[in-house]
């Protein structure tokens, strides 16, 4: 369908020319658009389908070995020959899925009638950050499960401004508003800093995800005498009913949005708690909800 797209771009412009009958650059470029947006939604609801299609798949095969490495987990248990080829299956799927996509919407901007900043060239792109998110979030939890942390200490701001970097690609690509609220200069943590900010990244990408369009995601970080608490509000209208904690188990996915296999929240759980910290989450019925990771706060390093 994809490349039967570019042949209707092709064969408009042949019959007008058989017809003489001249195409303005206003009609062209609208022309264009009108296939670029057909195109994308191609590939995109194609994404979403064969997500799909692997989470009832995958997630069938996976749960109960995700579970049993849990369970092995909190009782002390290594869980190093529980689950591993499985999740290593689950990174090669998805990773394969995105690269798909990523290649099915560079094909078409090979082609010449789509430009690469429009539609098209945005799923490329969204496709391209969900595998360099994926492979991060990866690497981070085998540095969870193989317990190889490095913590240091550092200042929370300076460590939001360089997750607002990223997290502002996201909003843009999902056309939501990002903000960041400041940062006391007096506020440490204490943590590995590569796996909290894989947690926060994935924290405000699913905000981004879930968010209804036209809104904002905030990212906020306030701290007591010895906590500080890292949140992520959006607009997604609130939680669904149930118990907020069932939304950090592997596979739990409650939004009509079911891209991926709902192994994010689980993930950021891991993490945190790796971290000496614990996170969860709270509905603003009717508005949106707030996910919050609560950690000890340190001292300010005295090379600060």
């Amino acid at each position: 369908m994809v490349h039967d797209y570019g042949d209707v771009c092709q064969s408009i412009t042949e019959l007008a020319v058989e017809m003489q009958a001249p195409i303005s650059t206003d009609d062209f470029r609208t022309l264009n658009a009108c296939l670029d947006d057909a195109i994308a939604i191609a590939v995109t609801e194609f994404a979403r389908r064969r997500d799909q299609g692997v989470s009832d798949d995958l997630g069938i095969r996976l749960t109960a070995a995700f579970n049993a490495a849990e369970t092995r987990r909190q009782s002390g248990i290594d869980d190093a020959a529980v689950g591993g080829s499985e999740r290593l299956a689950f990174f090669a799927h998805e990773l394969r899925n995105l690269l798909h996509v990523a290649g099915l919407a560079f094909d078409v901007l090979k082609t010449g009638n789509v430009g690469v900043g429009g539609s098209t060239g945005a799923v490329l792109d969204r496709s391209l950050a969900g595998a360099n998110n994926l492979i991060s979030r990866t690497l981070a939890e085998v540095r969870i499960t193989k317990d190889i942390q490095n913590p240091e200490t550092f200042l929370a701001a300076e460590f939001v401004q360089e997750i607002e970097r990223t997290a502002s690609l996201t909003a843009a690509a999902a056309r939501v508003t990002l903000n960041v609220s400041p940062v006391g200069p007096d506020i440490a943590i204490t943590a590995d800093r590569q796996i909290l900010t894989a947690v926060v990244t994935n924290l405000l990408q699913n905000a981004c995800k879930f968010t209804r369009p036209g809104t904002a995601v905030t990212l906020r970080v306030s701290a007591r005498e010895d906590r500080v608490l890292i949140e992520v509000q959006d607009e997604c209208g609130g939680l669904p009913s149930g118990d907020p904690d069932e939304l950090f188990r592997p596979f739990e996915q409650r939004g009509s949005n079911r891209t991926g296999l709902g192994l994010g929240l689980a993930f950021s759980r891991w993490g945190v708690e790796a971290n000496h910290g614990r996170i969860y989450a709270r509905s603003l019925h009717g508005d949106g909800c707030v996910f919050t990771i609560d950690l000890p706060r340190a001292q300010i390093p005295a090379s600060v």
